[in-house]
């Protein structure tokens, strides 16, 4: 049974996806890496307010394993930058998770695939199972 949002989860959720948005891409910008975008998808929050799961989407794809190497080894500054930020708004700081959000990829292969000769209708075995989180 999964248990819908509460208000105050959709909240904290969306000024964390905000701010974070800031964060990151203020991060990416002083750390000189040019061409790279790094958008935040998604923000889930527990109903204890205790841990933030944060999708990420970066572009371009083949950097988003780096990336996200260096920002989960980086996550106790980016919590302190938000932080500071979120102080008026927020008492406790969620711990936060990273995740790449490949879903725009997913859709990406799947158009792809639905175009050319390698139909997923036809022969199934062609999409990878995906695995939800």
């Amino acid at each position: 049974m999964v248990l819908e949002e509460s208000h105050r989860q959709k909240k904290i959720a969306g000024i964390l996806q905000k701010d974070l948005a800031e964060v990151l891409q203020g991060a990416a910008t002083r750390g000189g890496l040019k061409g790279i975008i790094i958008s935040v998808s998604k923000v889930n929050v527990t109903v204890d307010l205790s841990i933030a799961k944060v999708y990420l989407s970066i572009f371009p794809n083949k950097e988003a394993n780096e990336l996200l190497k260096g920002i989960r080894s980086n996550t106790p500054l980016i919590r302190h930058e938000l932080a500071q930020r979120t102080k008026n708004q927020l008492r406790r700081m969620p711990n936060l998770e990273f995740y790449i959000d490949d879903s725009l990829e997913y859709i990406d292969r799947i158009e792809k695939s639905l175009k050319g000769d390698d139909n997923p209708i036809v022969d199934p075995n062609l999409l990878d199972k995906r695995k939800k989180s």
